[in-house]
């Protein structure tokens, strides 16, 4: 049952939860901006710290979405290969100094630059990605909706986000049910079978699973029709909050860390790689 609330909202009722939509989704354009707007170390780690604080708060739970975590690894080592593999000389280039860790072969020699490079756009995947994952974590999808309504999204375009969002959960709901019949007609997906006993096992899941999604799609699009959506050029929200004092503070704060960070990036060190070497 763990699986099929990975991607669910629950409220927790911290202060991160009870900010409105439109805070949240402000707060994580500005921050993750802030992130990507500079390659300064020395910035990249106090961005990562406040993202982690703010995941401390908002008491995101770590354990649940380790598989995600770990994909995210798997993409970061690929990414770091690829990177060698196609320009091993690309921090020196950065940096205009040369300090060796070791050489394969006249083309591929491993630099201190070179890794300092890779360890920054590490920090820089590690301040967006908790952002992100804390972000729909903590907002209702109907709310999410009515915060992007609230910065001239079309309306249509907020309901069809709001009903991904809830559609996660119904999806893997749906496949650890059907998974679970299979297994009760024979059909082995457990880690005992063979990777390629369990990829043809799994595709047979993926065309109940499919009509299943379908079908609902047809079901929520005619209850939708029958109610008149989308005639008006306008809809009000149920879900929609207000803003109140600690969502201006909240705000405040992020545009002070964008701005913080602007400054540093163009008015004080003016390189976009903070550079130890020299």
């Amino acid at each position: 049952m763990k699986k099929t609330k990975l991607f669910s909202y629950v409220d927790k009722g911290t202060i991160i939860h009870k900010l409105s939509g439109l805070t949240k989704l402000i707060c994580f354009l500005l921050l993750s901006f802030a992130s990507m707007f500079t390659y300064d170390v020395r910035v990249l780690l106090i961005l990562l710290a406040i993202s982690l604080i703010i995941s401390y708060i908002a008491k995101f739970p770590f354990r649940r979405y380790k598989i995600v975590f770990i994909y995210f690894l798997v993409f970061i080592l690929f990414n770091f290969f690829l990177n060698f593999l196609l320009a091993p000389g690309y921090g020196e280039e950065l940096f205009g100094t040369r300090h060796v860790i070791f050489v394969i072969n006249d083309y591929f020699t491993l630099t201190w630059e070179q890794m300092f490079y890779q360890f920054a756009k590490l920090i820089k995947y590690l301040c967006i990605m908790p952002l992100g994952l804390m972000f729909f974590f903590t907002i209702d999808p109907s709310e999410f909706a009515s915060s992007l309504n609230g910065i001239k999204v079309p309306y249509k375009a907020c309901t069809v986000f709001a009903l991904a969002l809830r559609y996660f959960p119904d999806i893997q709901r749906d496949f650890t049910n059907i998974n679970l019949a299979q297994q009760a007609r024979g059909i082995d997906t457990s880690k005992k079978a063979s990777l390629k006993q369990r990829i043809v096992s799994i595709s047979k899941i993926l065309l109940p699973l499919v009509f299943s999604t379908l079908d609902r799609v047809e079901l929520i699009s005619n209850a939708m029709e029958l109610r008149g959506y989308g005639k008006a050029k306008s809809r009000t929200w149920y879900s929609y909050r207000h803003l109140v004092k600690r969502d201006h503070i909240a705000i405040a704060v992020c545009i002070l860390i964008f701005v913080t960070v602007l400054f540093m990036r163009y008015f004080v060190v003016k390189d976009l790689f903070w550079n130890p070497f020299i």
